[in-house]
């Protein structure tokens, strides 16, 4: 089997048994909330993080990064109780074609940006990518053609699958009403603020 189809097999594990955490409440409330394309927007800011994650640690900065777990850990999950907090208040709002095309809403930039912190904010991410590196490296003896194959196969594939959740999300879109979505915002928020506080309690606890 070649490495682009280990590394297609490997997103698809990781798309659908690993992906239960902030980033898919993100993406779900994104896509119902702000449309279709500001889902997008999002998952592609999640998708930059996840190649920033392996390019850190082929650089080996993850290190930098473990040398000051304690303050990253609190700092992520202060990050994740505001966002959890901002989408748990937010009202609800059908998304319209004047909507989308009003100057006032937030650009792509925000969903974007949105979307790559908000996974950088999740040490399990980069855990988990520091491990897969070290593993995958070790697997392919260091052959940099093998490597970039199977985490180009990796990661587009995640692009894809995240991308297939909004436009799911999107879809059952028109079959909610205003007060449904106000209970997706809330159960999403509420996620990612426990979520936060779990972070921040497992950090000091193991500080």
């Amino acid at each position: 089997m070649t490495p682009v189809w280990e590394g297609v097999i490997l997103g698809i594990t990781l798309a659908f048994f690993f992906s239960f955490g902030p980033a898919l409440f993100a993406i779900i409330q994104t896509s119902i909330h702000r449309g279709l394309w500001s889902g997008f927007q999002l998952a592609f800011g999640i998708f930059l993080s996840d190649v920033a994650f392996v390019a850190l640690c082929f650089l080996g900065a993850i290190n930098i990064i473990n040398s000051q777990e304690s303050l990253f850990g609190i700092g992520s999950g202060i990050i994740l109780v505001v966002f959890g907090f901002v989408t748990f208040t937010r009202k609800a709002h059908m998304e319209t074609d004047k909507d989308e095309n009003n100057s006032s809403a937030p650009g792509p930039l925000t969903f974007i940006l949105k979307g790559f912190f908000l996974n950088i904010a999740n040490p399990f991410v980069w855990f988990f990518w520091m491990g897969v590196v070290v593993t995958v490296t070790a697997n392919y003896k260091g052959d940099t053609q093998s490597l970039l194959l199977f985490f180009a196969g990796t990661l587009l594939t995640v692009l894809v699958t995240d991308l297939l959740k909004c436009f799911g999300s999107f879809q059952i879109k028109k079959y909610l009403t205003p007060k449904f979505i106000q209970w997706i915002n809330k159960i999403a928020g509420i996620g990612l603020v426990l979520f936060g506080i779990y972070l921040i309690i497992r950090t000091i606890i193991e500080f």
